[in-house]
């Protein structure tokens, strides 16, 4: 077991094996348990890769304030990291996150600024904001600039994609997951295909997200929304453009939440909403190779916890015409 401060207890999560889906299909799925990282997601790693390098770098000193745009998780990761290493946190977010998000940034001691969503190109967008207050004094804020940052990735080739073929001995045919700033799926994918050049990488897209569009025909568009946090973009990364990717698939939110019920009642576990729909996409991956016996795994990026205000709530998912059909996953 991992034993030290913080940052020595971030990664090295288990890889769960998802025994119901993995008898329903005849595949081997796996999940990463991120949720149990100090922080509570998957973000924790991008967070300390990106402190560790700026650090080694010199451009984080004891005392400054990390600034960093973000739906929620990155931030709880950076403020978790900062409490422990001498820092101040500004965190700049969107204002229809889970107010779960918000209650651990003010928790931790986070200095928070709330956003009215708007679209990248808008300077209001919290991306923008969050660089002009980095920007209005260098002395003594740094911008984390997780989209662009290639730490980010970095950090999940040295450890998360290190660690998924430890785990598994090798003995992995496919790895699938959705993206954000690109981060896990551009460093995994590309320590993974370093290692074995057949090893499928699967991206996984929400509604109104336009990466699936752009793997599909170079170019980005997207239809829909999705409730989603954390995942989903229309813009190319610096992170993002390091993943080494051989498919892609749509899926919505009518199926993303039945199977986070799904795995809370068949599975035993508690996901959020962008690790039910990386289950959904691999889960529909092991479907189209049924009984193939494939190795298939993928990232568990936070707990339904982080969210249950709202997809444990039955009023606010009929709000959003949300149905939870877990009979669907046959």
């Amino acid at each position: 077991m991992l034993t030290g401060e913080i940052a020595n207890v971030i990664g090295n999560t288990p890889l769960i094996y998802l025994k119901t889906l993995s008898q329903i299909t005849g595949c081997h799925l796996w999940g990463k348990a991120e949720f149990l990282n100090p922080g509570g997601s998957i973000k924790d790693r991008a967070a300390l890769g990106i402190i560790i390098n700026a650090e080694k770098n010199n451009l984080l000193k004891p005392g400054m304030t990390i600034v960093e745009g973000t739906a929620g998780n990155t931030g709880i990761g950076l403020a978790t990291l900062a409490a422990q290493r001498g820092y101040h946190c500004h965190i700049v977010m969107p204002d229809n996150q889970s107010q779960e998000k918000y209650q651990t940034l003010n928790a931790l001691g986070a200095k928070l600024t709330v956003v009215p969503p708007c679209p990248f190109s808008s300077e209001n967008h919290f991306y923008h904001q969050a660089k002009k207050i980095a920007e209005s004094n260098p002395q003594i804020y740094f911008w984390a600039n997780q989209f662009e940052n290639m730490a980010n990735s970095q950090f999940h080739y040295d450890h998360t994609g290190a660690e998924i073929w430890s785990q598994t001995k090798g003995k992995i045919d496919h790895f699938c997951c959705s993206t954000g700033t690109g981060g896990t799926l551009g460093g995994v994918s590309d320590f993974l295909k370093s290692k074995n050049s057949k090893i499928q990488i699967t991206l996984l897209d929400p509604h109104g997200s336009g990466m699936h569009e752009y793997f599909q025909t170079q170019k980005i568009s997207s239809s829909g929304s999705s409730v989603t946090e954390g995942i989903g973009i229309m813009r190319l990364t610096a992170n993002f453009l390091r993943a080494q990717i051989d498919h892609s698939l749509k899926i919505d939110d009518n199926q993303m939440i039945s199977m986070l019920y799904f795995l809370a009642q068949k599975e035993g576990l508690l996901v959020g909403t962008s690790a039910a729909l990386n289950v959904y996409g691999a889960y529909q991956i092991a479907k189209n190779n049924k009984n193939k016996h494939l190795h298939i795994v993928t990232m568990l990026c936070d707990s339904a916890l982080r969210y249950q205000s709202k997809v444990f709530n039955k009023k606010w998912l009929e709000e959003k015409n949300l149905q939870a059909i877990i009979e669907s996953i046959t």
